[in-house]
């Protein structure tokens, strides 16, 4: 039986060792935190009995079925929709952009049809290929949305003006034209009952897999598995031989409040001269639950340094740059398969990470006891 490794103790890591370990492998999994569930990681908060979401908001949507059959397998979820609201120049409006939050903003009353061509007629039809985050906005809410609900927020998130980012990254934005608040078109979309922490450490409770956490996985070890898991950071397995690639990380100021302090479970903060990005009031995320007191995270964007933990690649031109001679060492390597958001450097929600995951596994037990190796990627990192 094969000796496998697993780096990483987050859903990449946690779903492929429980589907190898199901199948009779013995597996070791490492993880440098103190804890399971990477940036998914919830736990209560002792003061208010609130489950927090320590690394930010997690959301648990998707319209692959599979997949929701999946983690409910696990845990309870419960019913759950995503409705974020904005402040921006002193009101609040509900995102996506939608007909109440175009009506609201310019004091109409239009129909879908109407709302639709009052967009176009003040979008700028001069940019007839928008190559730039700008531009999109520009060509598609005009000028005055993309100042009130884009322009400044994007700028704290990403640290650069929109005109220097790509038009692909607004293109995740949608604007409706009914009064869908549901931030996400998913077809199902729900919470957790008892965190994500919870499922990862139902994931991994299996006699077959061993967790070492606290515990940094050095490339030398390669050696001695058969095969190595890795979702790790890419650069970092290479000692970041071709340069750092660029993430954004979170900082959280965390406040706690007697009662309600918000009203919902997030609210962005649209105005660049507001330093944070958003607050998340984390009761909100379990609503089935009752709680007298409140517990706030004032979220903060920024460049991620070397000792920070990295949220959301870059990936712009000398990102993805980069990314190329880290993939050609990667191909290199032999009996490593570079997995997840960090080992593939790019911007994976939680439900595409655990399909990427279940694909990975299925692989590898495909290729058992044959002579095609797995290869170091299953996805093209730059797709």
């Amino acid at each position: 039986m094969k000796k496998i490794a697993i780096v990483g103790a987050g859903f990449s890591g946690a779903v492929i060792a429980h589907e190898l370990a199901k199948a009779g492998y013995q597996l070791e999994v490492f993880d440098s935190r103190s804890h399971v569930a990477g940036n998914c990681h919830s736990q209560c908060d002792p003061e208010t009995g609130v489950m927090v979401h320590t690394y930010g908001p997690h959301i648990f949507h998707t319209s692959n079925e599979k997949v929701w059959n999946y983690v409910r397998q696990f845990d309870e979820f419960m019913p759950y929709t995503n409705r974020v609201k904005a402040i921006t120049k002193g009101r609040v409006f509900s995102l996506p952009v939608n007909l109440l939050t175009i009506n609201q903003f310019f004091g109409k009353t239009f129909n879908p049809r109407e709302a639709e061509a009052f967009l176009a007629s003040i979008g700028d039809q001069s940019i007839s290929d928008p190559k730039t985050f700008e531009e999109q906005a520009l060509r598609f809410v005009g000028k005055d949305l993309y100042e009130a609900f884009f322009k400044g927020y994007t700028t704290k998130q990403w640290g650069m003006h929109p005109s220097e980012l790509p038009a692909s990254i607004l293109k995740r934005l949608p604007v409706r034209f009914n009064y869908d608040d549901n931030y996400y078109a998913s077809n199902f979309q729900g919470m957790p009952k008892n965190g994500y922490t919870f499922i990862v450490e139902k994931m991994l409770d299996h006699p077959g897999i061993q967790l070492h956490l606290g515990t940094t996985f050095e490339r030398e070890s390669a050696g001695d598995y058969d095969h190595v898991f890795y979702s790790g950071p890419i650069d970092t397995w290479f000692g970041y031989s071709q340069g750092r690639l660029g993430y954004r990380t979170l900082d959280f100021e965390s406040e706690t409040h007697d009662g309600d302090y918000q009203g919902n479970a997030v609210l962005n903060y649209c105005d660049e001269d507001v330093p944070w990005t958003r607050i998340s009031e984390h009761k909100h995320f379990s609503p089935w639950e009752s709680h007298e007191k409140t517990v706030i995270f004032k979220e903060y964007s920024r460049f991620c340094e070397e000792n920070d933990i990295p949220y959301y690649p870059i990936r712009l031109v000398k990102d993805k740059s980069q990314l190329k001679q880290y993939i050609e060492l990667a191909l290199a390597e032999r009996n490593i398969t570079f997995v997840g958001r960090l080992g593939t450097y790019r911007y994976l929600d939680m439900h595409v990470t655990i399909a990427e995951a279940l694909d990975v596994a299925e692989q590898f037990l495909a290729r058992a006891g044959g002579s095609e190796p797995m290869p170091s990627f299953t996805v093209n990192p730059l797709g």
